[in-house]
């Protein structure tokens, strides 16, 4: 039942991020191939990249083909459908904040599954919530969007620190995945409509 929940929020996760993948290649007016490269690296991207730090036997997709599969599937059916949507942009922008708590969520819960600690579980989930992104908008020669103003990497942070915390907590399984993912999809939900943000960097002359 515990593995099988992992897999489910890696489904979950994976078409939500794929569809953000391959809505960035219809922005960019790619070929089919196209749709499927970038939405392929869009939803296994992150994963891909914590299952190797992991050191996890084997890497999620190579051990269950059909997330491969699905990633395909998907892509090429955003290829037919991707113009029904009136603003793809925005529409990308809300898939990926469901991408990010329920991967943020996902990646702190499989490292702990695999016996790593809060700080590292918390780590892995941010980097499986992240790297997809960044990789589509690298490749999609899209602006990168953990250089937004808004609120990105810290919604990641929270979904997946909420998790850790509320595991070690002794919470149950499903409250605590609930409460994980809708804090993170909460803050980047916000930040999204009223533009939250962190203060920042200003450069100071320097002290003489």
């Amino acid at each position: 039942m515990f593995e099988n929940s992992i897999i489910a929020l890696d489904w979950l996760g994976i078409v939500v991020f794929t569809i953000s993948g391959a809505l960035v290649a219809s922005r960019n007016q790619m070929d089919v191939i196209g749709f499927i490269l970038l939405g392929t690296i869009t939803g296994i991207g992150g994963g891909t990249i914590r299952d190797l730090l992991l050191d996890a036997h084997a890497v999620f997709w190579i051990e269950r083909p059909q997330y491969l599969a699905v990633c395909i599937a998907v892509s090429i059916a955003v290829f037919f459908t991707a113009h029904l949507a009136a603003s793809r942009y925005r529409l990308i922008l809300w898939l990926d904040a469901i991408g990010l708590a329920l991967f943020a969520t996902g990646g702190s819960e499989k490292a702990i599954a695999l016996g790593e600690g809060g700080l590292v579980a918390a780590t892995m989930g941010v980097i499986t919530a992240c790297f997809g992104g960044i990789i589509r908008d690298v490749i999609g020669k899209e602006d990168s969007i953990i250089f937004s103003h808004e609120i990105y990497v810290t919604a990641a942070v929270l979904a997946a620190l909420s998790y850790v915390i509320l595991h070690s907590l002794g919470a149950p399984r499903e409250l605590s995945v609930a409460l994980s993912v809708a804090a993170g999809f909460g803050l980047r939900a916000g930040a999204l409509a009223w533009g939250w943000s962190l203060p920042r960097y200003r450069p100071r002359p320097p002290d003489i």
